[in-house]
Order: structure tokens, then C-alpha cells, then sequence
């Protein structure tokens, strides 16, 4: 049995409390109005970026339209002068009402010009607010984006071990059974997860947060200043109600294989027969079935549609080589740790380099669905399609190319070399690159949406990350401690001991 030991747990409640705090400092230091803002940009103006190119398109226009007031009046009066002399000597009594007529003129030209300045500040104004009240939406956004992305990245990468463990059990797979108590200790975390990432979505749709746009008041009805006519045309499919219930039946379904799977495989240990490991061939195969159409709908509601006027049909592929390939990377490292502390006796470098085998077929499998969505929307043109990466290119340059140098040079680099699959100090290398680069794919997937060009590695990503890492490994751990760590009446499980190649 596993125990569970006590700088380990103390490490997972430091990083949880830290986590709090900062999360917490990361809600009360996002601006509370547009004041704050202005502030805010006019800070960041002073180096003469970013923040001043805003100051400056802020600035009302009423100097320029001043100006151009005044010339028109001196032009009109002028004109008004040349008249009057124009007519050789004419008498004074008909010079008289030609310069009154020109000074009228004059006084009605700029009269009408200054009242064309007054509406013209006025708009640049409106716009000025406008603009201060989008950029107050994302900075409040920050930490609740922080929060969704590192919420999601860890109830997902779970989800990618428990896709592992029912792949290998319809594949009636020899090599791995000694490897499956890691797998469900790991799944423990899914209950939790799923708890925490659905009362955030809740939070969501009770307008404590700006996320999702198609949730903004009014975008649905056409006589609203914020209707959208496309997000109004999948209403159908993109609102609250339905939203929310297609969460639960995922969330819920998920949950319900894990439990099932893990008390069969428990209960086979007690068995005189193989009944218990056939009911668990049988609703793996039904999960799988569940998980392809549930995987790829999930994506669109819970990341795509912060994007709501694009969509790629190859979405729903890519989130899950994402959190696939992180999710056995995981699996690589807690058994890599479990071993280094005299567990697991029956786990050898064969079994390892099988782990890091997968690890390097699903980078090369992430990276040919990235470029395959990257090409084909970038050679194609099509405007709405093409601002998807336009935005990212522009404003999230680094952590956009950063990911594929993380998910896919590096793992080519270190992993496509035999020996390297056999080294635990490499595999545990190349994984913590593996598991950040895909936290910085998922913070690509939905920070430009949500937080706009007002994004940057804070707190409050730093902070969101260590409060579920810190979770993550409390609940994990826990689990591996309430039951032996092999499986022993599996049929496979001779068979996985002594596997070797």
C-alpha cells in the first residue's frame, strides 16, 4: 500500500494557500470602473507603447475642428471685403450692407462649424467611453480567464488518463495492467474537477464574469444596440439553458464510467472469475462511444464559443490530442515518482518507454492536426475565418509559435531517440514541457477571446495554477493510498509483469 507522505502533502496544501491568496489578489486588483482604467492606460503610456497609442485615440478632436472653424470664418469674411472694394468706387451706403451680409455669414458659418465640433467631441467621447468600458470588461475578465483556463486545463488532462485506461482495456492490452491503480488514482481527481469547472460555468451564465460573449444582454434581440445577427442565428444551440444541461450530462457521464470502472477492477481482485474485467470491456467501449460525440461538443461549448463567429471542424480533434497527450504524460511522471520511492516493483523501463512512446506519437499527432487547422484557414483567406489567427499571431505572438516549439520541437528532439524513452530524468523532463506547453496551448484557445490584447503572465495565471496543482496532488495521492497498487486478478496481469521487449 501507498502511503502518502507528509512533505508531499504539506508541498499540496502550501500550493493550494498560496494559490487562494493570489487568485484572491488577483479579483481584488482588477479595476472596478473606467476611471481606474483610464489610470491604468494612462500609466502604461508613459513608455510610449500600448497604452499611449489608446490615450491617443481617445483625444478629442475639438482643437482640429476648432482650427478649421476659424479659417472658414476668416475666409468668409475676407470674401465679404473683396466684394465690397471689387466695384471700382461704389458708395458707401451699398459697401455697408455687403460687409454686414458677409459678417452675418461669417457668424452663421462658424455658429453652424462650432455646433458640428460640439456633436463631433460629443461622439469622440461616446466612443472614448465605449472603448474604456471594453478594455474595463477585460481587465475584469483576468482572473476569472485565469481561473477558467487552469480550471479546464486539469479536469481535462484527467479526462485524458481515463481516455487512456478505457482504450487499453477494450484493446485487451498485455502490457499495461500494472500501470491501471495509477491510472484511477489520477481519475480520482475527475469528481472534483467536474464540481469545481461546473459551478464555474454557472458563474458564467449568472453574468459574474464577461467570458462568453454570446451571453452579453441584449445580442439576441434586434431591437438591442448589442444585437449580433450571427450569435442571434444559434441561439437555438448557444443559450444558458441547453448550454448547461449538455454540461451536466458530459460531466455526469464521465464521472459515472470512472466509478463503475474503477469498482469493477477493484471488485476483480475478490473474483473467482473474469466477470467483473468483461463488464469492464463492455461499458468501456459504450464510454468511448460517449466520449467521441461528448469530446468534441464539449469543445465547442466550453472553449470554441468564445469565439462565436468562427468555427473549424478540426476543433474538437485538436483539444483532445491536447489534453490526450497530456493527460499519459501524466501517467508517465506519477508512476516515474511512485517508482522512484520503491513502488511499483513490477514496473520496468519497457513499461516506461511505452508511456514515452505515446507521448512522442501524440506531439507528432497534435502537431500535424495544429498545422492542418493553421494551413487550411491561413492558405483559404476567408475573413471570418483567417482573424482567428490574425489575433493570435499579432497579440499573443509568443505564447502562439511558444506552444509549438514546447509540444512538438522539443518532444521531437528528446523523444525520438530510443534511449532517451528508458531515461526517468528525460521523461520527466520532456513532460513538465509537455504538460506547460499545453497549459499555454488552452491559455491560446481562449485568453485573446476573453481578455483581448490585456493579457500577460500574472498573478493571477501563476496563482490559478498552483491552487489546482496543489489540489490535483492532494486528491491523486490520497487516492493511491485507499488501495493496493496492482491490479491482481486481472487476466493480463502475469503477462504485464513480466513485459520486456
Amino acid at each position: 500500500m501507498y502511503t502518502f507522505s507528509s512533505k508531499l502533502k504539506t508541498f499540496s496544501f502550501i500550493l493550494m494557500a498560496v494559490g487562494i491568496l493570489g487568485i484572491g489578489y488577483g479579483f481584488f486588483n482588477a479595476p472596478k470602473d473606467i476611471h481606474e482604467v483610464e489610470n491604468i492606460l494612462s500609466a502604461a503610456s508613459h513608455g510610449g507603447g500600448h497604452g499611449e497609442a489608446h490615450h491617443e485615440e481617445a483625444k478629442p478632436a475639438h482643437e482640429e475642428v476648432q482650427a478649421a472653424t476659424h479659417a472658414e470664418a476668416e475666409a468668409v469674411h475676407e470674401e465679404g471685403q473683396a466684394a465690397a472694394h471689387g466695384e471700382g468706387q461704389p458708395a458707401h451706403e451699398e459697401v455697408q450692407p455687403a460687409h454686414e451680409e458677409a459678417k452675418a455669414a461669417a457668424h452663421g458659418e462658424t455658429h453652424a462649424t462650432a455646433k458640428h465640433a460640439a456633436e463631433g467631441e460629443a461622439d469622440a467621447h461616446a466612443e472614448h467611453e465605449e472603448h474604456l468600458t471594453h478594455v474595463l470588461h477585460q481587465l475584469q475578465n483576468k482572473p476569472w480567464a485565469a481561473l477558467y483556463v487552469a480550471c479546464i486545463f486539469f479536469l481535462l488532462i484527467t479526462m485524458g488518463t481515463l481516455v487512456f485506461y478505457a482504450i487499453q482495456q477494450v484493446a485487451v492490452a498485455g502490457w499495461s495492467p500494472v500501470l491501471f491503480r495509477v491510472m484511477q488514482g489520477i481519475t480520482a481527481y475527475l469528481p472534483i474537477g467536474s464540481v469545481l469547472f461546473f459551478v464555474l460555468l454557472v458563474l458564467c451564465g449568472l453574468h459574474f464574469n464577461h467570458l462568453f460573449p454570446w451571453m452579453a444582454e441584449g445580442i439576441t434581440d434586434p431591437s438591442s444596440p448589442n444585437f449580433d445577427k450571427l450569435v442571434a442565428g444559434k441561439a437555438g444551440y448557444l443559450n444558458f439553458g441547453f448550454w448547461i444541461v449538455r454540461a451536466a450530462i458530459f460531466l455526469i457521464g464521465w464521472n459515472v464510467y470512472r466509478h463503475f470502472s474503477r469498482k469493477n477492477c477493484l471488485a476483480q481482485d475478490d473474483s473467482n472469475d473474469n466477470s467483473f474485467y468483461k463488464k469492464n470491456f463492455n461499458i468501456s467501449a459504450g464510454f468511448l462511444v460517449f466520449f467521441i460525440v461528448s469530446e468534441s461538443i464539449m469543445s465547442w461549448d466550453w472553449i470554441m464559443s468564445f469565439d462565436p463567429h468562427w468555427f473549424s471542424t478540426l476543433f474538437g480533434w485538436y483539444v483532445f490530442a491536447s489534453f490526450f497527450v497530456s493527460g499519459i504524460t501524466l501517467i508517465a511522471m506519477v508512476t516515474i515518482y511512485l517508482k522512484s520511492k520503491g513502488y511499483l516493483e513490477y514496473v520496468n523501463t519497457s513499461h516506461i518507454h511505452d508511456l514515452a512512446k505515446f507521448m512522442f506519437g501524440i506531439s507528432i499527432f497534435w502537431t500535424y492536426l495544429w498545422f492542418s487547422q493553421f494551413m487550411l484557414i491561413w492558405y483559404a483567406n476567408i475573413p471570418e475565418e483567417i482573424t482567428y489567427f490574425i489575433t493570435r499571431i499579432e497579440l499573443y505572438n509568443l505564447p502562439f509559435f511558444g506552444a509549438v516549439v514546447m509540444n512538438f520541437v522539443f518532444p521531437l528532439l528528446i523523444l525520438l531517440n530510443t534511449d532517451f524513452k528508458r531515461i526517468s530524468w528525460v521523461i520527466v523532463m520532456a513532460g513538465t514541457v509537455i504538460l506547460l506547453g499545453h497549459y499555454v496551448d488552452f491559455f491560446n484557445m481562449i485568453m485573446p477571446a476573453t481578455v483581448g490584447d490585456q493579457w500577460f503572465i500574472g498573478v493571477s495565471e501563476i496563482s490559478s495554477v498552483l491552487f489546482f496543482l496543489g489540489l490535483f496532488i492532494f486528491t491523486v495521492f490520497t487516492a493511491l493510498t485507499k488501495v493496493p497498487l496492482l491490479a491482481k486478478r486481472n487476466p493480463y496481469i502475469e503477462e504485464s509483469k513480466h513485459f520486456h521487449y
